[in-house]
């Protein structure tokens, strides 16, 4: 099958870092690949010939591509509003990637915000999600990035990130407890206190209640 190639980084990094080299990740992908002990049969079949550049392909297009794009950016399109009620988005698939041990994670995010002025469509909302679940970030790190978000960029008054992912590094490695599910909630602003909006949310979430025990929550 042919491989289309890697679409060039923007030009754009975060952070000041290095703009993303694909030809260096395929090199260390390769480099990993032979560093494994692999049988020679194995390493040389046809199966991997191909390998390190599908997988830097994906890493930088599909993983990692979050520190290509901006919050505040996305944000910034925003549609002046006098409404001060809740508006959520529950159900959004994500993926991400755990930093411990760069492997996936695949789950569904709630996110609602209490207008402070300026709301902004649900697509973006979706794209916010996206945006930072594709960089490497905790769980809990990354409940709690979503809904600062929202609060220092948009300027709602309050803002909350519901989260509820298979983390591979615990269901095939380590305690390999398959079906096992993670949660990190965040609670910023309004919604970090108990009130109508908060139990709307969670009702919406299908979490009428409580966090399940275990979870973890991020407030500020």
């Amino acid at each position: 099958m042919a491989v289309r190639p890697v679409r060039p980084a923007r030009p754009r990094a975060t952070g000041g870092a290095a703009p993303p080299d694909p030809a260096a990740a395929a090199e260390a992908v390769e480099r990993f690949l032979d560093a494994l002990g692999l049988p020679a049969e194995t390493r040389a079949s046809e199966d991997l010939q191909g390998t390190p550049r599908r997988v830097a392909q994906a890493w930088l297009e599909d993983l990692v591509d979050g520190y290509r794009r901006d919050p505040a950016e996305l944000l910034a399109e925003a549609i002046p509003s006098s409404s001060r009620d809740l508006v959520a988005v529950t159900g959004i698939a994500f993926h991400s990637v755990c930093p411990h041990h760069l492997l996936p994670s695949r789950g569904v995010a709630h996110v609602a915000y209490l207008p402070g002025g300026r709301v902004v469509g649900f697509g973006q909302l979706v794209r916010l999600v996206d945006t930072l679940a594709h960089r490497l970030l905790l769980q809990e790190e990354l409940s709690r990035a979503i809904a600062d978000a929202l609060v220092t960029h948009l300027g709602a008054r309050g803002a909350a990130c519901l989260l509820d992912a298979e983390q591979l590094c615990m269901t095939v490695r380590g305690e390999k407890r398959g079906g096992a599910r993670a949660h990190a909630d965040a609670w910023v602003g309004a919604l970090a206190r108990d009130g109508a909006a908060r139990r709307r949310f969670l009702a919406l979430a299908g979490r009428a209640g409580a966090p399940a025990r275990g979870a973890r929550r991020a407030r500020r």
